[in-house]
């Protein structure tokens, strides 16, 4: 059995050159796993507490070495000599000892850096690959997960340039291989075509995507068809498109500031149903705001069977949420974060439970990311139906996407279809 022999935590930077958490476990055996912790922007208010010192003269309050303190010292002093067998095992030892619903008293990101180290120290131990380790939660044949792209980015990954926060790509292709290659043709031509039509070289957000000062949303889609064909590939056959709305943090007073014009959740639904019919979306995620739960059923009434209502801030990655959207209709599709709940295993009961009722599950990277390849793994083991990773020109995002490709390369795993 896995016995814990140390836990040791660094503060390192992020993709956004924020700090975060590096967390190394190692085992009485000797075996080691080092893991390191996202951070998100556009985070919801379900989300476990992420464990920052809040103090302004470093890092803007932002620093954590709260958290690694948590983990050298009394999450260290707690596991230490202590065998887990299994991965929920140490989990559930974590949550105990926190004793917080959010995870506020260690931190949700000093708890899922132990988690996921812990997870890596047992495949090392094991010789198996992380992602052999993470099928083995719940006897989940691996798959390859279908590519997201973020293409465009405004919202809080681009300074609110434009309202909805991204519009990605989605390859359609049968192989990981050559949904890249395709995606670099379109980013190329996206690139190209914002260098012709705003006269600027193009602009990255926080996850890598192009953000040129769009006149509206609306021409996000739009450019985004635009690039598609250029790329000389076919929108809906070759490519689709996917939009995060990111609504909740548009919204005020019950009514959306999407563009100019104030609209009313009813007129919301209208203008997301209208893309729906211009372009091939294959998810709208958080058309409307997380407090906006009765609203939520009429936009999956409304929306077709092929856009699917992916739920982010409204859900959380948390059993609790989606179970509610479950009996109430209200989504059909998680976008799963793991450090909005805290623990691999409360993911994987949120990722059980969606897929169980016939959802579609994306597994989900963050605006603030590292070099750090665990969620591509993740994707695998889990066998999500999609992984949202970012761009393709930032080496947090490429280290996913190479991970992906070596997987593909080794096993002959398929894309999930």
């Amino acid at each position: 059995m896995p016995i814990i022999q140390t836990l040791d935590a660094l503060e390192i930077l992020d993709s956004r050159g924020r700090p975060t958490l590096q967390v190394t476990c190692t085992l009485t055996s000797k075996h080691q796993g080092t893991a390191s912790v996202p951070s998100g922007a556009s985070t919801g208010k379900a989300e476990a507490h992420e464990l920052r010192d809040g103090d302004q003269a470093r890092y803007r309050g932002l620093g954590c070495r709260k958290a690694v303190q948590n983990v050298r010292e009394t999450i260290h002093h707690a596991l230490s000599g202590t065998d887990f067998p299994s991965q929920q095992s140490l989990d559930e030892a974590l949550i105990a000892l926190d004793g917080h619903p959010n995870k506020a008293n260690l931190g949700a990101n000093a708890i899922l850096g132990v988690s996921l180290a812990f997870a890596r120290a047992c495949a090392d131990q094991e010789g198996q690959p992380l992602y052999e380790r993470f099928s083995d939660f719940g006897n989940v044949s691996p798959t390859l997960p279908r590519l997201t792209i973020n293409l465009f980015s405004g919202g809080k990954h681009a300074g609110g340039q434009v309202a909805i926060q991204d519009v990605l790509i989605v390859p359609l292709a049968a192989t990981i291989e050559q949904s890249l290659a395709d995606a670099f043709a379109v980013y190329r031509a996206a690139a190209d075509l914002i260098q012709q039509k705003y006269g600027m070289r193009a602009l990255t957000a926080d996850e890598g995507g192009l953000a040129p000062s769009f006149p509206s949303s609306e021409a996000m889609l739009q450019d985004a068809m635009i690039a598609i064909e250029n790329a000389g590939l076919t929108p809906g056959q070759d490519v689709a498109l996917a939009v995060d709305v990111a609504s909740s943090h548009f919204y005020t007073d019950g009514r959306y500031y999407l563009n100019e014009t104030p609209l009313s959740s009813e007129e919301m639904i209208d203008q997301l149903v209208e893309w729906a019919k211009i372009y091939p979306l294959v998810s709208i995620e958080d058309g409307l705001a997380e407090d906006d739960w009765q609203n939520w059923q009429k936009l999956c009434l409304r929306l077709p069977v092929s856009t699917r209502v992916l739920g982010d801030d409204l859900l959380c990655t948390h059993p609790t949420r989606i179970q509610r959207a479950i009996d109430e209709d209200a989504a059909n599709a998680l976008l799963l974060k793991v450090n909005q709940i805290g623990t691999l295993t409360e993911a994987f009961t949120a990722n059980t439970l969606a897929h169980q009722h016939g959802w579609q599950v994306v597994v989900s990277a963050r605006s603030g990311e590292t070099e750090d390849h665990w969620l591509a793994d993740l994707a695998v083991g889990w066998g999500g139906d999609y992984i949202k990773v970012g761009s393709i020109t930032r080496s947090e995002r490429l280290a996913k996407y190479n991970r992906l490709l070596w997987i593909e390369s080794k096993t002959g795993l398929a894309i999930k279809s």
